[in-house]
């Protein structure tokens, strides 16, 4: 699949879907205590430890988190362009990277099935792109 195939929109499209459902509740401090307090339970449940004690600055970053990556997910929802899955892939290297220093530094294991998603959905919408280049680059040298 290459950026410009209509299978790469869709996926493209997926994600925003993906990331509106998982992170809508993260847009205000009412839904936020909410999520705070479902992920803290399913932490607990499965064994993957809770969620640090819900503060006023973890709410105002989970806020503000929540209210672009809102927006941003709109964006690729009603509108899913090859450039908004380029950009949405190097988000995502973003978010896993961060997720896993959290992680490495004591963070919950309720984490690892966010990390596992965003690397997976990182791959899927860079891969095509670095392809691209590559074949791209292999064009150029066979024509030079």
């Amino acid at each position: 699949m290459n950026p410009a195939h209509p299978a790469y929109t869709r996926l493209v499209r997926a994600s925003g879907w993906y990331d509106l459902i998982v992170t809508a509740g993260f847009a205000t401090p009412w839904t936020y205590a909410l999520v705070h307090d479902l992920l803290s339970a399913a932490g607990d449940a499965t064994g993957l430890g809770a969620m640090p004690g819900l503060t006023p600055m973890q709410t105002l970053y989970a806020n503000l988190m929540g209210s672009v990556v809102v927006v941003w997910s709109v964006l690729r929802v009603v509108r899913p362009l090859p450039l908004h899955g380029l950009l949405d892939g190097a988000a995502r290297v973003l978010f896993a990277l961060w997720q896993a220093y959290a992680l490495a530094h004591g963070g919950p294991a309720v984490l690892w099935p966010f990390l596992v998603l965003e690397v997976s959905f990182g791959i899927a919408q860079l891969a095509p792109w670095l392809r691209t280049r590559a074949a791209a680059g292999r064009e150029t040298v066979r024509h030079s």
